[in-house]
């Protein structure tokens, strides 16, 4: 793909206005969202997103076509990983419904401006470092391991996570800066007595942008693994998480019911850090491997097959955990 830089400048101006736009109306509104208001915001959102499919078949053709949409879903999945812990957060901090949403988009925003670092660095990476795919592959497969010890965990009895990754740098901060135990609508900080007071909500956005962090370690790599183009990886990310607010509020009352679905997010990112592997064995120049010569013992995965697992890896977690909670509710 040769992507002009007027396009980039488009499309991130596109986006931005978007993304500004829903913010100034939530600081201005504060409320939480209804679900019908979700569903339709989330709908509208997840209908531009498959429509910018044909947009790329169009002027880049079907390859790069199939690659964006198995990237979206790819990253969409992922996002709603992101809503679990989103969810403990919400609730360590005891946040107001009516701030979540607030918070989620201040988040939201923290997390593209952090995924477009990450983008770039990956793209000048893989460009530099053709063993990049083997670093890429290794850490893809085990956070799939990762993933899998902490769903199988979950899922006992006694297994509940009582913290996420990063309560620790809440805890420092707490100790070292003055903080408020209530929330003052929203605002971020107030005066008291002379003295600035970060509010609890401050606290919330940045646990909020460190487990951004976390997630866009795991969440770029994977996507590299479907397309080499890093402005396909960009816009996949960005509709991703454009409508990461209206999903949390429309699955909030469904996502204790997706018990299963972190399995097919770890088959997943196992699946794409295999895919990654073959692909480094393939341009191995690593002369310690195979004297630095190509591995092509195993044919590489196409993007059309990784698509289709993805979507299969989906749909059976997810109607799994459906039947199961549902089974165990009636019983």
């Amino acid at each position: 793909m040769n992507i002009e830089l007027w396009v980039w400048l488009v499309t991130i101006g596109i986006f931005s206005v978007v993304i500004i736009g829903d913010l100034v109306y939530q600081v201005k509104n504060p409320h939480e969202p209804s679900f019908k208001e979700s569903a339709i915001q989330s709908s509208i959102y997840i209908a531009l997103a498959l429509l910018f499919t044909f947009v790329v078949a169009h002027f880049w053709g079907g390859q790069y076509a199939s690659e964006y949409i198995a990237g979206f879903i790819t990253e969409k999945s992922l996002s709603v990983d992101n809503l679990f812990v989103f969810l403990l957060i919400f609730t360590q901090f005891k946040v107001p419904r009516k701030l979540q949403s607030e918070a989620l988009l201040v988040g939201i925003v923290i997390a593209l401006v952090m995924r477009g670092i990450f983008i770039a660095l990956g793209a000048a990476f893989i460009e530099n470092f053709s063993w990049a795919f083997y670093v890429f592959g290794a850490f893809l497969i085990f956070t799939a391991i990762k993933i899998l010890k902490d769903t199988v965990k979950d899922l006992r009895p006694d297994g509940h996570v009582e913290e996420y990754e990063g309560s620790k740098l809440i805890d420092f901060l707490k100790r070292h800066i003055r903080t408020t135990d209530e929330y003052h609508g929203t605002k971020l900080s107030i005066i008291q007595n002379g003295k600035r007071y970060f509010t609890p909500l401050m606290l919330v956005m940045v646990a909020i942008g460190l487990t951004d962090l976390l997630f866009a370690l795991d969440s770029i790599p994977a996507i590299y693994g479907l397309t080499k183009e890093p402005y396909i990886v960009f816009v996949a990310n960005a509709f991703a998480l454009l409508g990461l607010r209206q999903l949390y509020f429309m699955l909030s009352g469904l996502m204790e019911r997706l018990k299963y679905l972190g399995l097919g997010l770890a088959f997943i990112l196992g699946w794409i850090g295999a895919k990654l592997v073959i692909h480094a064995m393939h341009k191995n120049e690593l002369p310690f491997i195979n004297g630095g010569e190509a591995i092509k013992v195993i044919p590489e995965v196409s993007t059309q097959l990784s698509l289709s697992v993805i979507l299969v890896t989906l749909v059976v977690t997810t109607v799994w955990s459906l039947m199961a909670t549902r089974k165990a509710k009636n019983a």
